[in-house]
């Protein structure tokens, strides 16, 4: 990773997106579960005190009373790790808010193994898989900081319902722009490619550009497909960059199984199978260390999305 690459972590973006929120629409309130500055629910807390809630280490509880001010006409964003939130309190997600498709937002922050230091017991890989298969949550894994602020605007304001966004403790690189147009439920196409696919979220969105500049040394032509949005899942997108390339790569700071690899395989499968590799977590636990030490350790770098697309071409017929 080359640190003089201008970094910032998604969770501020959420944070930050709050507070303009707030500003906007009195609605809005926010949770927090002990961990307000973690998930940078801090910065709303010190502007709406009146409208921040902490609940304390009861996530359970949190999804609950979420859901009472969501029946009277509030905007609640419920704050906290996405393994504590997504784990913990699944049932009260379940049963309680998406059974009845409450308008509770939830921010799940320390997605992936880039957490760092905090290691396995706070490294969320399997949230994306747990929150997708709900019926009428959707779920969002923005793939830099202004891409959070945008995503936690629009599911604040066009989406009425649940809704998961998944965001991250450690800086990353910022690969879009304030004006960078943002598409809910759109998979966003951020580079022209006619030899592999490759189709990413959340940081592996900026591993995905970097493995396709190295792959053009070697004259391979890649797609890279920003995809933020992965319930509901843009079938149509994913599907065009299938036919275009004949092959595609996925790739996520997340468990293999039953993530965006998996909701992309369910979309090739049924419609335009293709040769298909997912990269991510190899179904194991997470780490401490450095955080850039275990992407690498974890096979989450440019080398392993080169690989992978290299085996795809290879399979084609």
């Amino acid at each position: 990773m080359n640190k003089e690459l201008n970094m910032k972590p998604t969770r501020h973006g959420y944070g930050e997106a709050l507070v303009e929120l707030g500003k906007e629409d009195e609605r809005i309130y926010v949770l927090g579960a002990d961990l307000t500055s973690s998930t940078s629910a801090d910065l709303f807390q010190k502007a709406f005190p009146e409208r921040f809630v902490e609940i304390g280490i009861a996530e359970q509880n949190m999804l609950n009373v979420a859901a009472g001010l969501a029946l009277e006409g509030k905007i609640p964003f419920v704050s906290t790790y996405g393994v504590f939130v997504a784990g913990r309190a699944w049932d009260q997600i379940r049963t309680t808010i998406c059974y009845g498709n409450i308008n509770v937002k939830i921010g799940g922050a320390h997605g992936g193994i880039s957490v760092g230091p905090d290691g396995a017991t706070h490294q969320a890989l399997e949230e994306i898989t747990i929150m997708r298969v709900i019926p009428n949550m959707q779920v969002v894994v923005p793939c830099d900081y202004w891409e959070t602020f945008k995503a936690t605007k629009y599911i604040a304001q066009k989406i009425n319902g649940p809704s998961y966004i998944r965001f991250g403790r450690e800086a990353v690189p910022i690969i879009t722009e304030k004006d960078t147009p943002f598409e809910y439920g759109k998979a966003q196409t951020f580079r022209e490619g006619k030899d592999v696919a490759i189709i990413a979220c959340g940081m592996m969105v900026y591993w995905a550009l970097e493995a396709a500049k190295e792959l053009k040394k070697e004259g391979i032509d890649v797609m890279v497909v920003n995809n933020h949005t992965i319930k509901p899942i843009d079938k149509d997108g994913i599907i065009a960059a299938a036919k275009k390339t004949g092959a595609v790569v996925t790739a996520e700071e997340h468990q293999i199984l039953g993530g965006l690899g998996g909701a992309v395989a369910e979309v090739l499968g049924q419609n335009y199978p293709v040769p298909m590799r997912i990269v991510g977590v190899q179904d194991r636990f997470g780490e401490s260390g450095d955080p850039w030490e275990l992407l690498e350790e974890f096979g989450l770098t440019t080398k392993y999305l080169v690989k992978a697309a290299k085996d795809v071409i290879k399979m084609k017929k």
